[in-house]
């Protein structure tokens, strides 16, 4: 029997996302600090999920439903052999892989599925995030279930497809982002969208058809005790620092490396970029731009080596050409080092008003961005007061805690749906 639901007692919560990234990415760190913050606020929170895994709070347990890793930073796009094809999830994972498809979503809605059918007796709530497969609307028909979307991937496939060089390469993102279609089929009847900005709202309604009663906002967090100013760090002079989550066209990786080139003929800068180098769109540019000398990257530290990182640059930036909210511009705000940004999405909802909180540029611009990244090297005086008002701006707005209590409200409110009373007054 499921434990009777008491509406003002702890919850038992199933937490599910099927890509878990540690360090960059939203997902993993999203699911990292909330799941912290709602177990620091009394819940019991078991988290499902795929690779590469979240690293999470001892207190929380980590369920590990492990895809066929097709899409892995090693080997992407790697074909399955067939005697790794054990279960009906690993068949259809493959075969969409094998007619051009990104199959995670759906591969790994149809696991937890299976799992949590034997457990649906367990949990009082699911919490998906942003998987949005077929079958979590047979979880919600099961179990009561809320999720999160970040943002419309409709944006990643309109600016994949616009910057793709022809009608072949079109055709084959548009299979790739077939998924978008499955996710705004889910989304549309789901009973409560949790979304992480105003922008993104619109941006749902209007791309993925999810009408505006079903969704609410709660913004993501920050952790100010760790992601703080380091005042015995020195900053390095010309130290730039970004975030590269993905090489795709949405994060605009690809302008800050053409700014950088061009700020390199007159000055001596280095950029920073936490996240993997990978073979693509990004390392071709910075070969041919002759970069490779003035660049690092940086993966798999940890928080507190991030928050180094920034404390040792000048300024921090984020080029992004659209961002359902960004989790980066926050946690270098939060570090008190001087926030570079476009226009892009929600960006100025988050990052507030240029010249005060923010140095910020048109997207999708090159000579914008550099001359913005200038603006701030040129004059110590303006990071200064940028980087301290950024921190202000950050610390009395988002927090982790905050953002899980705004979530358990949400909770709150999809377990007093009727049809979820139901299942709740009948746990056997």
């Amino acid at each position: 029997m499921r434990e009777p639901y008491d509406p003002n007692g702890p919850l038992r919560i199933a937490y599910l996302t099927y890509r878990g990234k540690p360090h960059v990415g939203g997902q993993g760190v999203y699911t990292r600090h909330l799941t912290k913050a709602l177990a620091d606020l009394g819940h019991h929170v078991e988290v499902f999920a795929g690779q590469p895994y979240p690293i999470l709070d001892d207190r929380i347990e980590l369920h590990k439903l492990p895809s066929l890793d097709i899409f892995n930073d090693h080997y992407p796009g790697r074909l399955p052999a067939y005697w790794e094809l054990k279960t009906w999830p690993d068949v259809v994972e493959t075969a969409q892989f094998l007619t051009g498809k990104f199959s995670e979503p759906l591969a790994f809605s149809m696991r937890v599925r299976r799992v949590l059918k034997e457990r649906q007796l367990d949990f009082h709530l699911v919490h998906d995030n942003q998987c949005l497969g077929r079958d979590i609307l047979k979880i919600e028909s099961m179990i009561p279930t809320i999720v999160t979307l970040h943002h419309p991937i409709t944006k990643d496939r309109e600016l994949e497809m616009s910057h793709a060089p022809n009608w072949w390469k079109r055709r084959s993102v548009g299979r790739w982002y077939s998924f978008v279609n499955m996710q705004g089929k889910v989304a549309s009847r789901m009973p409560r969208i949790v979304v992480v900005s105003e922008n993104s709202i619109t941006d749902i309604n209007k791309d993925m058809g999810v009408s505006l009663d079903r969704m609410r906002l709660v913004p993501v967090g920050v952790d100010p005790d760790l992601f703080k100013p380091l005042p015995h760090v020195q900053r390095k002079p010309g130290q730039l620092i970004t975030t590269a989550s993905a090489d795709v066209a949405l994060k605009g990786l690809s302008y800050l490396l053409e700014a950088l080139a061009k700020l390199r003929s007159e000055r001596n800068v280095r950029l920073t970029i936490i996240g993997k180098p990978k073979s693509g769109k990004s390392a071709d540019l910075i070969d041919s731009l002759g970069l490779r000398d003035c660049i690092d990257f940086v993966s798999g530290v940890s928080d507190e080596r991030i928050v180094e990182l920034y404390a040792e640059s000048e300024l921090a930036v984020v080029p992004s050409l659209y961002e359902g909210f960004s989790l980066p511009a926050i946690e270098a705000m939060c570090t008190g080092t001087t926030l570079v940004a476009t226009d892009g999405g929600a960006l100025p909802e988050v990052t507030g008003r240029d010249n005060d909180t923010v140095l910020s540029c048109p997207a999708g611009d090159a000579n914008a961005l550099a001359a913005a990244i200038r603006r701030g090297l040129d004059d110590a005086v303006l990071r200064e007061r940028i980087g301290a008002a950024g921190r202000q701006r950050v610390v009395e707005r988002w927090s982790w805690r905050h953002c899980a209590e705004l979530t358990v409200a949400q909770y709150r409110e999809v377990l007093d749906m009727p049809h979820n009373r139901k299942k709740l007054e009948n746990p056997c």
